[in-house]
C-alpha cells in the first residue's frame, strides 16, 4: 500500500511547495519558477540588442559623413585629424613593421615624431590599445578579410556597444527593469551629439576608455550593494579591477576622472553610507591601477605627481584614525567631523601632493594648474600653454544650448528631477543614520541586535550615484569636453528615475494603490517615456541615415601626395600641430612637434616653432627652424589670416607671449605695438630678405610649404 501511495503522489500534476512564514503551503507551477530566469534571458538579449544598434549606428553615420569604404587610402588617414591622426600612425606603425619586435622597438626608439629628438612613445602617450590591436591583427588570420584600418574601428564601435551594455546593466540594477535599460540605452543613442563623438574622432582616447569607465561603475554598483554573496563580491573586485586598470591605461586625462570619482568615494565614506571596507577596495583599485599604468610607461612620474595619487593615501590614512565603528554623538558633532575630515583630506593632499613633486622633480604637468587658475579668473595668464588651452573650444564653458538639446532629447528634465530627489533622499537618510545612536557609554558592537536603518539601508549604491553624479556634472559645466563623462549619467539616473519599483510604491501608496498596479504603472510610464523619446527623436535619426557625404579635402590630399612624391624619406617638417600629425600619418616624414601636448620639453619646442605665426625677422625664424634641424616649413593662411577679436587667434597667442599686442585687440599694460611685420604674411612675397633663408617649394589655397636653406 505504501509503495501505490507513493506512486499516486508523484503521478499527481507537477507542481512545487513551499511554505510560507505562517505556515500555510503555497503551490508553486514550473512556469511560475521558471519566470525569473525567462525575464533575466528577455533583458539580456535586449541589453545586446541595443548595444549592437548603437554600434551599427555609429559606424553607418561614419561611412555616411566620409564615404569611407570608397575614399582613397591618404584620404581615410586625413580624415583622422589632429590628435587621432598621431594616435592611428603607431598603429600603422606595428602593422606595416617587419616583426612585432621590430615595430615596438620602432615606438620606443622614435626619432620620427620630435625630430630630432629620440623618444619612448610608449612611455609618453597612452597608445597601447594600438599595440594590442596590431599584435591581434598580425597573429590572427583575419588578414585576408579585414583591412588594418577596419579592424581597428570595428573595435571601437565593439567597444561603444560595450559601453551601452554597461550603461543597460547600470540602469537595470538600480530600477530593477530592464525596461529602464533600453530607456537609458536610447536617452544616449539619440542624444548622440551630447553623450559621444566617437564617429567623428575614432582613435581618440576617450574612445577606447569610457567604454571601460562604465563598466566599472557598473561593478561598483553591484558591490556597494548589502549581503552580496561571496562569489558576488570577489567577481565584482576583480572587475573593477581590470576595468580600472584598463581605463587607467588607455587615457591620459584618467588621474582627473579618478580624483572627481574618489572625491564620491572619500563623501560618501563621510557620510556614513559605504562601508570602509568597500571604499578601500575601490581606492586601492584605483591606485593599483595608475601605479601598474605608470610601470607600463617606463615609470611615468608625472602620474605619482597627480592629485588623485596623494588623495587616496590621505583618504585611506583618515579612514584608518577614523576606524570602522560609528561612535555614537549628536548630529552637530557628526557634521563637524564630517568638515573636518574633508578640510583635513584636502590639505594633506596638497602636503603629499608638494612633497612628491619636490622629491622626483615633477614639472610636466605645470601648464595644467595655470590653466586651470586661469580659467576661472584667479590668474589672468598671457603664456603661451594657457592661452592656447584658453581658446580651443572644447576647454569653454558647457554652453547653455547643450541643456536645449538635452531636454528636446527628452532625458535633462527627467534627470534633474530624479538627481535632486536622490540628492534630498540622500539628506534625509544622513540625518536618519546619524540619529540611530545608542547609549554614548554602549558600543554599538556589543549589540549585535540593534541594526541600524535609514532610508538607503539598502540600497548605498544610490548614494555614491548621487554624489559621483554632482562631481562630474561640475567638470563638465566648467569644461565642455568633458561634458561626456556627465550626459551618460544623465540616461542612467533619467531612466532610472522613471522606472524604479520603490519610488512608484512611495507615490502610488498615498493614493491607497498597492500589488500589482504598482508593477502596472511603473511599466506603463517607462514605456510612455519611450514611445515619447521615439517619438521626437527617431524621425531625425533615420532622416541623418539617408544623408550620404563624402570626405572632401583636395588641398590636404595635393600637400600629401606631393611630400611622399618630392621630398626625401628622412626630411623634417614643422608646421601647426594639427597639420604634422597628418603628415606622420600619411607620409612617415619626421615631424618636430604634435597635438600630444602633455611634456614641458616639447611644449617650450613648439612655442618656439611657432614663431612662424609671430612677428620676426627671416633671421629669427631660419636660427629657429635649422636648430631644430627642420627641412620644410608649411605656413596656412587659415591660421595666418585668421580673423578674429577676441585673441585667441594662434598668432595673438604667439603674440601675447612675446609681449606684443595683437591687432584688433585693446590695449593692455605691458604690452607694445610692433613694427616687425607678421613672418607668415609677408613671406608670401618672396622679399630679397627672404629669399637668402628660404624657398618656397609648394603652394595651393591652403598650404604653402618653404625649404629651409
Amino acid at each position: 500500500m505504501t509503495e501505490v501511495r507513493k506512486r499516486k503522489s508523484t503521478a499527481k500534476s507537477k507542481t512545487t511547495s513551499t511554505t510560507s512564514s505562517n505556515g500555510n503551503v503555497k503551490t508553486t507551477s514550473p512556469a511560475a519558477s521558471l519566470w525569473p530566469y525567462i525575464h533575466l534571458l528577455v533583458g539580456f538579449i535586449a541589453m545586446m540588442a541595443c548595444g549592437l544598434i548603437h554600434s551599427k549606428y555609429m559606424s553607418t553615420i561614419h561611412e555616411n559623413n566620409l564615404w569611407f569604404s570608397n575614399i582613397k587610402e591618404v584620404e581615410r588617414e586625413i580624415s583622422f585629424r589632429t590628435e587621432s591622426g598621431l594616435y592611428y600612425s603607431y598603429y600603422k606603425t606595428m602593422v606595416l613593421a617587419p616583426s612585432i619586435t621590430d615595430g615596438l622597438h620602432q615606438l620606443t626608439h622614435d626619432n620620427v615624431t620630435e625630430h630630432p629628438d629620440t623618444i619612448n612613445i610608449l612611455e609618453r602617450m597612452n597608445i597601447y590599445q594600438e599595440v594590442i590591436l596590431s599584435i591581434m591583427y598580425r597573429i590572427l588570420p583575419i588578414k585576408s578579410w579585414v583591412e588594418p584600418v577596419y579592424f581597428y574601428l570595428n573595435t571601437v564601435w565593439g567597444l561603444h556597444a560595450m559601453l551601452i551594455w554597461a550603461l543597460f546593466a547600470t540602469s537595470w540594477m538600480l530600477s530593477g527593469s530592464w525596461l529602464a535599460g533600453i530607456l537609458a540605452a536610447c536617452f544616449y543613442i539619440f542624444n548622440k551629439v551630447d553623450v559621444t563623438r566617437v564617429e567623428y574622432v575614432v582613435p581618440l582616447r576617450e574612445s577606447f576608455s569610457l567604454p571601460f569607465l562604465w563598466v566599472q561603475i557598473a561593478a561598483i554598483s553591484f558591490f556597494f550593494r548589502p549581503n552580496l554573496t561571496l562569489v558576488k563580491e570577489k567577481l565584482c573586485i576583480w572587475i573593477i579591477f581590470v576595468s580600472t586598470f584598463l581605463f587607467a591605461l588607455f587615457w591620459q586625462f584618467n588621474q582627473f576622472i579618478f580624483l572627481l570619482q574618489a572625491f564620491a568615494l572619500f563623501g560618501v565614506w563621510v557620510l556614513d553610507m559605504i562601508p570602509p571596507r568597500k571604499v578601500r577596495i575601490v581606492f586601492y583599485a584605483q591606485a593599483a591601477s595608475l601605479i601598474l599604468t605608470s610601470i607600463l610607461q617606463y615609470v611615468n612620474l608625472m602620474i605619482f605627481g597627480s592629485l588623485v595619487m596623494s588623495f587616496i593615501p590621505a583618504s585611506l590614512l583618515l579612514m584608518y584614525f577614523k576606524g570602522e565603528e560609528l561612535q555614537p554623538c549628536s548630529i552637530p558633532s557628526r557634521l563637524t567631523k564630517a568638515v573636518f575630515y574633508c578640510v583635513s583630506v584636502l590639505v594633506l593632499m596638497v602636503l603629499f601632493n608638494t612633497a612628491i613633486k619636490i622629491l622626483i622633480n615633477i614639472e610636466a604637468d605645470e601648464h595644467i594648474f595655470k590653466f586651470i587658475l586661469s580659467k576661472f579668473s584667479i590668474d589672468h595668464a598671457r603664456d603661451f600653454d594657457s592661452k592656447l588651452y584658453l581658446c580651443i573650444d572644447a576647454f569653454v564653458s558647457l554652453p547653455f544650448n547643450t541643456f536645449e538639446r538635452l531636454t528636446k532629447g527628452v532625458v535633462f528634465p527627467f534627470y534633474v528631477a530624479t538627481h535632486l530627489v536622490l540628492l534630498v533622499v540622500l539628506f534625509i537618510a544622513v540625518l536618519q543614520n546619524w540619529s540611530n545612536n545608542v547609549h554614548e557609554t554602549e558600543n554599538i558592537k556589543d549589540h549585535p541586535a540593534i541594526k541600524k536603518t535609514h532610508l538607503l539601508s539598502n540600497r548605498p549604491e544610490l548614494a555614491f550615484h548621487a554624489v559621483c553624479g554632482v562631481f562630474f556634472g561640475a567638470l563638465a559645466m566648467s569644461t565642455l569636453r568633458m561634458k561626456y563623462l556627465w550626459t551618460p549619467y544623465m540616461c542612467i539616473l533619467a531612466s532610472f528615475g522613471v522606472s524604479d519599483l520603490k519610488m512608484w510604491k512611495a507615490v502610488l501608496t498615498q493614493l491607497k494603490t498597492q500589488g500589482t498596479m504598482v508593477q502596472i504603472v511603473r511599466h506603463f510610464s517607462t514605456l510612455l517615456t519611450l514611445v515619447a523619446l521615439l517619438t521626437v527623436a527617431l524621425p531625425p535619426a533615420l532622416k541623418e541615415l539617408e544623408e550620404l557625404k563624402e570626405f572632401w579635402d583636395p588641398d590636404t590630399v595635393a600637400l600629401m601626395e606631393w611630400i611622399n612624391k618630392d621630398t626625401p624619406q628622412d626630411a623634417s617638417f614643422t608646421g601647426s600641430m594639427q597639420l604634422l600629425a597628418g603628415v606622420k600619418l600619411c607620409t612617415g616624414r619626421p615631424i618636430t612637434n604634435h597635438p600630444h601636448y602633455e611634456d614641458k620639453k616639447l611644449r617650450l619646442k613648439t612655442k618656439d616653432l611657432m614663431q612662424i605665426y609671430g612677428r620676426r625677422t627671416p633671421k629669427d625664424i631660419h636660427e629657429i627652424m635649422k636648430k631644430n634641424q627642420a627641412n620644410y616649413m608649411i605656413l596656412e593662411d587659415s591660421i595666418c589670416l585668421a580673423h578674429t577679436e577676441d585673441g585667441c587667434r594662434l598668432p595673438d597667442i604667439i603674440d601675447f607671449d612675446n609681449g606684443v599686442l595683437p591687432e584688433l585687440v585693446k590695449p593692455e599694460p605691458n604690452l607694445v605695438r610692433s613694427s616687425v611685420p607678421r613672418f607668415c604674411d609677408v613671406i608670401r612675397h618672396d622679399g630679397s630678405d627672404f629669399t637668402r633663408y628660404f624657398k618656397k617649394v609648394f603652394t595651393n589655397r591652403t598650404f604653402r610649404v618653404h625649404k629651409v636653406l
